[in-house]
Protein backbone atom coordinates (compact mmCIF):
# COMPACT_ATOMS: atom_id res chain seq x y z
CA UNK A 1 0.00 0.00 0.00
CA UNK A 2 1.45 3.51 -0.73
CA UNK A 3 1.63 6.13 1.92
CA UNK A 4 -1.26 8.81 2.11
CA UNK A 5 -1.07 12.65 2.00
CA UNK A 6 -3.80 13.93 2.48
CA UNK A 7 -6.12 12.51 4.34
CA UNK A 8 -9.40 13.40 2.95
CA UNK A 9 -10.25 13.85 -0.42
CA UNK A 10 -13.60 15.19 -0.77
CA UNK A 11 -15.07 15.58 -4.49
CA UNK A 12 -18.33 16.83 -6.13
CA UNK A 13 -20.27 14.39 -8.23
CA UNK A 14 -21.83 15.93 -11.23
CA UNK A 15 -19.44 17.78 -13.61
CA UNK A 16 -16.34 16.47 -11.41
CA UNK A 17 -16.40 12.51 -10.22
CA UNK A 18 -18.90 11.71 -12.96
CA UNK A 19 -18.28 12.21 -16.78
CA UNK A 20 -20.82 14.09 -19.42
CA UNK A 21 -22.43 10.59 -19.87
CA UNK A 22 -23.49 10.28 -16.12
CA UNK A 23 -20.27 7.40 -15.76
CA UNK A 24 -17.50 7.19 -13.48
CA UNK A 25 -14.37 6.67 -16.01
CA UNK A 26 -12.69 3.17 -15.00
CA UNK A 27 -9.33 4.92 -14.23
CA UNK A 28 -11.34 7.09 -11.34
CA UNK A 29 -12.78 3.84 -9.72
CA UNK A 30 -9.47 2.43 -9.85
CA UNK A 31 -7.90 5.65 -8.13
CA UNK A 32 -10.49 5.74 -5.38
CA UNK A 33 -10.29 2.07 -4.22
CA UNK A 34 -6.54 2.46 -4.29
CA UNK A 35 -6.58 5.71 -2.04
CA UNK A 36 -9.40 3.86 0.42
CA UNK A 37 -7.68 1.14 0.71
CA UNK A 38 -4.55 2.66 1.77
CA UNK A 39 -6.29 4.39 4.63
CA UNK A 40 -7.51 7.33 2.80
CA UNK A 41 -10.94 8.97 3.40
CA UNK A 42 -13.05 9.72 -0.13
CA UNK A 43 -16.21 11.79 0.20
CA UNK A 44 -19.05 13.00 -1.94
CA UNK A 45 -20.27 16.11 -1.40
CA UNK A 46 -23.33 17.16 -4.21
CA UNK A 47 -26.14 19.40 -4.43
CA UNK A 48 -28.08 16.22 -5.06
CA UNK A 49 -30.88 14.98 -2.40
CA UNK A 50 -30.15 11.73 -0.42
CA UNK A 51 -32.46 10.31 -2.28
CA UNK A 52 -30.32 10.68 -5.31
CA UNK A 53 -26.52 10.34 -4.21
CA UNK A 54 -26.98 7.56 -1.99
CA UNK A 55 -27.31 4.89 -4.63
CA UNK A 56 -24.58 6.73 -6.70
CA UNK A 57 -21.59 6.30 -3.79
CA UNK A 58 -22.88 3.04 -2.60
CA UNK A 59 -22.55 2.02 -6.16
CA UNK A 60 -19.23 3.05 -6.28
CA UNK A 61 -18.28 0.60 -2.99
CA UNK A 62 -17.52 3.70 -0.98
CA UNK A 63 -18.46 3.69 3.24
CA UNK A 64 -18.68 6.65 5.64
CA UNK A 65 -20.27 9.18 5.03
CA UNK A 66 -21.94 11.64 1.89
CA UNK A 67 -23.13 15.14 1.65
CA UNK A 68 -26.29 16.42 -0.14
CA UNK A 69 -28.81 19.17 -0.88
CA UNK A 70 -24.87 21.50 -0.72
CA UNK A 71 -24.11 20.87 2.59
CA UNK A 72 -27.47 20.96 4.33
CA UNK A 73 -27.80 17.20 4.40
CA UNK A 74 -24.65 14.33 5.94
CA UNK A 75 -25.62 11.01 6.01
CA UNK A 76 -24.01 7.51 6.61
CA UNK A 77 -23.90 5.45 2.87
CA UNK A 78 -24.67 2.08 4.67
CA UNK A 79 -27.24 2.21 6.75
CA UNK A 80 -28.73 5.79 5.31
CA UNK A 81 -29.10 7.07 8.34
CA UNK A 82 -29.14 11.30 8.77
CA UNK A 83 -26.63 12.67 10.94
CA UNK A 84 -27.36 16.32 10.09
CA UNK A 85 -30.06 17.86 8.52
CA UNK A 86 -31.31 21.62 7.92
CA UNK A 87 -34.09 22.89 6.33
CA UNK A 88 -35.74 26.28 5.71
CA UNK A 89 -39.12 27.20 6.97
CA UNK A 90 -42.50 26.64 5.18
CA UNK A 91 -42.96 30.13 5.16
CA UNK A 92 -39.72 31.15 4.13
CA UNK A 93 -40.16 28.79 1.19
CA UNK A 94 -43.09 30.47 -0.06
CA UNK A 95 -41.59 33.78 -0.11
CA UNK A 96 -38.48 32.15 -2.02
CA UNK A 97 -41.39 30.72 -4.78
CA UNK A 98 -43.38 33.57 -5.16
CA UNK A 99 -39.70 35.38 -5.68
CA UNK A 100 -39.13 33.00 -8.45
CA UNK A 101 -42.33 32.89 -10.21
CA UNK A 102 -42.34 37.16 -10.36
CA UNK A 103 -39.18 36.51 -12.66
CA UNK A 104 -41.60 33.86 -14.46
CA UNK A 105 -39.08 31.08 -14.11
CA UNK A 106 -39.86 27.13 -12.83
CA UNK A 107 -39.74 25.55 -9.37
CA UNK A 108 -38.76 22.98 -8.21
CA UNK A 109 -39.01 22.30 -4.03
CA UNK A 110 -36.61 19.65 -2.25
CA UNK A 111 -38.34 18.11 1.08
CA UNK A 112 -36.63 14.98 2.53
CA UNK A 113 -36.99 12.16 -0.42
CA UNK A 114 -39.34 14.22 -2.01
CA UNK A 115 -39.39 16.45 -5.00
CA UNK A 116 -41.87 18.82 -5.90
CA UNK A 117 -42.05 20.55 -9.45
CA UNK A 118 -44.73 22.86 -11.35
CA UNK A 119 -43.10 21.98 -14.76
CA UNK A 120 -45.21 20.13 -16.65
CA UNK A 121 -44.71 16.08 -16.39
CA UNK A 122 -43.99 16.01 -20.41
CA UNK A 123 -41.55 18.90 -20.56
CA UNK A 124 -38.47 17.04 -21.88
CA UNK A 125 -36.29 19.54 -20.02
CA UNK A 126 -37.77 18.08 -16.86
CA UNK A 127 -37.79 14.32 -18.03
CA UNK A 128 -33.99 14.68 -18.62
CA UNK A 129 -33.21 16.16 -15.38
CA UNK A 130 -35.26 12.98 -13.48
CA UNK A 131 -33.20 10.88 -15.71
CA UNK A 132 -30.28 12.57 -14.82
CA UNK A 133 -31.06 12.26 -11.10
CA UNK A 134 -33.11 8.95 -11.17
CA UNK A 135 -35.69 10.72 -9.10
CA UNK A 136 -39.69 11.16 -10.29
CA UNK A 137 -40.75 14.78 -9.39
CA UNK A 138 -44.54 14.91 -7.94
CA UNK A 139 -46.41 17.87 -10.18
CA UNK A 140 -47.79 20.32 -8.56
CA UNK A 141 -50.83 21.81 -10.57
CA UNK A 142 -51.22 24.85 -8.46
CA UNK A 143 -48.67 27.78 -7.29
CA UNK A 144 -46.39 26.79 -5.62
CA UNK A 145 -46.13 28.84 -2.67
CA UNK A 146 -49.87 28.11 -1.63
CA UNK A 147 -48.66 24.59 -2.03
CA UNK A 148 -45.91 24.96 0.64
CA UNK A 149 -48.17 26.56 2.80
CA UNK A 150 -51.18 24.44 2.71
CA UNK A 151 -48.61 21.33 3.17
CA UNK A 152 -46.41 23.00 5.74
CA UNK A 153 -43.51 21.79 3.31
CA UNK A 154 -39.93 23.04 5.20
CA UNK A 155 -37.39 22.18 2.40
CA UNK A 156 -33.06 21.66 2.42
CA UNK A 157 -33.49 23.55 -1.62
CA UNK A 158 -35.43 25.16 -3.75
CA UNK A 159 -34.20 24.99 -7.76
CA UNK A 160 -34.62 26.36 -10.83
CA UNK A 161 -34.11 24.96 -14.16
CA UNK A 162 -33.45 27.38 -16.49
CA UNK A 163 -32.28 27.86 -19.94
CA UNK A 164 -28.14 27.72 -19.84
CA UNK A 165 -28.51 31.54 -21.66
CA UNK A 166 -30.64 32.85 -18.51
CA UNK A 167 -29.08 31.42 -15.56
CA UNK A 168 -26.63 34.39 -14.74
CA UNK A 169 -29.04 36.80 -14.72
CA UNK A 170 -31.39 35.11 -12.48
CA UNK A 171 -28.70 34.29 -10.14
CA UNK A 172 -27.53 37.47 -9.93
CA UNK A 173 -31.41 38.45 -9.32
CA UNK A 174 -31.92 35.97 -6.77
CA UNK A 175 -28.64 36.69 -5.26
CA UNK A 176 -29.91 40.45 -4.78
CA UNK A 177 -33.49 39.31 -3.55
CA UNK A 178 -32.84 36.38 -0.89
CA UNK A 179 -28.74 36.49 -0.82
CA UNK A 180 -28.89 38.31 2.65
CA UNK A 181 -31.18 35.52 4.18
CA UNK A 182 -30.12 32.55 2.12
CA UNK A 183 -27.49 30.63 0.19
CA UNK A 184 -28.14 31.71 -3.58
CA UNK A 185 -25.42 29.41 -5.76
CA UNK A 186 -25.26 27.25 -9.32
CA UNK A 187 -24.69 24.15 -9.07
CA UNK A 188 -25.01 23.37 -13.00
CA UNK A 189 -24.97 25.69 -16.24
CA UNK A 190 -29.07 25.07 -15.95
CA UNK A 191 -29.76 24.76 -12.02
CA UNK A 192 -29.99 28.10 -9.72
CA UNK A 193 -30.51 27.30 -6.03
CA UNK A 194 -31.63 28.62 -2.85
CA UNK A 195 -30.48 26.33 0.32
CA UNK A 196 -30.27 27.51 4.26
CA UNK A 197 -28.02 30.16 4.83
CA UNK A 198 -24.42 28.90 6.27
CA UNK A 199 -25.53 25.27 5.47
CA UNK A 200 -22.81 25.47 2.42
CA UNK A 201 -20.14 22.28 1.10
CA UNK A 202 -17.17 24.46 2.89
CA UNK A 203 -18.98 24.08 6.43
CA UNK A 204 -19.97 20.09 5.59
CA UNK A 205 -16.26 19.91 4.76
CA UNK A 206 -15.33 21.16 8.08
CA UNK A 207 -18.05 19.08 9.73
CA UNK A 208 -16.32 15.71 7.99
CA UNK A 209 -12.60 17.05 9.01
CA UNK A 210 -13.66 17.09 12.51
CA UNK A 211 -16.09 13.95 12.19
CA UNK A 212 -12.78 11.90 10.86
CA UNK A 213 -10.23 13.84 12.96
CA UNK A 214 -8.54 15.16 10.67
CA UNK A 215 -6.96 19.00 9.85
CA UNK A 216 -8.12 20.93 7.43
CA UNK A 217 -5.11 21.74 5.67
CA UNK A 218 -4.80 17.66 5.32
CA UNK A 219 -8.09 17.95 3.00
CA UNK A 220 -8.45 18.00 -0.92
CA UNK A 221 -11.75 19.78 -2.03
CA UNK A 222 -12.84 19.37 -5.97
CA UNK A 223 -15.27 20.82 -7.54
CA UNK A 224 -16.65 22.63 -10.72
CA UNK A 225 -18.94 24.98 -10.23
CA UNK A 226 -20.21 28.17 -8.18
CA UNK A 227 -21.74 26.19 -5.18
CA UNK A 228 -18.17 24.48 -4.89
CA UNK A 229 -16.29 27.79 -3.71
CA UNK A 230 -17.35 27.58 -0.02
CA UNK A 231 -15.18 24.28 0.02
CA UNK A 232 -12.04 24.95 -1.79
CA UNK A 233 -12.06 27.85 -0.08
CA UNK A 234 -11.58 26.07 3.54
CA UNK A 235 -9.65 22.76 2.31
CA UNK A 236 -6.19 22.90 2.89
CA UNK A 237 -6.31 22.11 -1.01
CA UNK A 238 -8.63 23.40 -3.57
CA UNK A 239 -8.60 21.87 -6.60
CA UNK A 240 -11.24 22.88 -9.90
CA UNK A 241 -11.75 20.41 -12.84
CA UNK A 242 -10.66 21.43 -16.10
CA UNK A 243 -14.58 21.98 -17.54
CA UNK A 244 -15.43 23.93 -14.11
CA UNK A 245 -16.82 27.80 -14.05
CA UNK A 246 -14.03 30.29 -14.68
CA UNK A 247 -14.92 31.45 -11.16
CA UNK A 248 -14.03 29.26 -9.47
CA UNK A 249 -10.60 28.11 -11.41
CA UNK A 250 -9.67 31.65 -10.46
CA UNK A 251 -9.61 30.43 -6.78
CA UNK A 252 -8.57 26.98 -7.06
CA UNK A 253 -4.78 26.33 -5.99
CA UNK A 254 -4.65 23.27 -9.05
CA UNK A 255 -6.82 22.77 -11.73
CA UNK A 256 -7.00 19.52 -13.07
CA UNK A 257 -8.11 17.94 -16.89
CA UNK A 258 -11.97 17.71 -17.19
CA UNK A 259 -14.02 15.10 -15.76
CA UNK A 260 -14.43 13.42 -18.80
CA UNK A 261 -10.20 12.54 -18.83
CA UNK A 262 -10.99 11.62 -15.01
CA UNK A 263 -9.71 14.50 -12.88
CA UNK A 264 -10.27 12.62 -9.76
CA UNK A 265 -7.64 10.41 -10.33
CA UNK A 266 -5.10 12.86 -11.23
CA UNK A 267 -5.91 14.79 -7.99
CA UNK A 268 -5.79 11.46 -6.12
CA UNK A 269 -2.20 10.64 -7.45
CA UNK A 270 -1.52 14.22 -7.40
CA UNK A 271 -2.14 14.91 -3.32
CA UNK A 272 -3.67 11.41 -2.28
CA UNK A 273 -0.40 9.93 -2.08
CA UNK A 274 2.97 10.92 -0.52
Amino acid sequence: MRKINYKLIVSDFDGTLIDDRQNVPERVKEAITEYVKSGGVFAVCTGRMLRSILPQVRKLGLSGLVVANQGSVIAEIESGNILKSSSIPYSEVAEICKNIKELNQPVNIYCGDNLYTDIPKDNEYLQLYERIVCVNAEHVNELMAEFVMKKRLNCQKIAVLVQKSERDALYSELNKRLGDRFDVTCSAKELVEVSPKGETKGEAVKYLCKRFDIPLEKCVAVGDNLNDVSMIKVAGVGAAVGNADNALKQIADFIAITNNEGAIAQIIDKYGFA
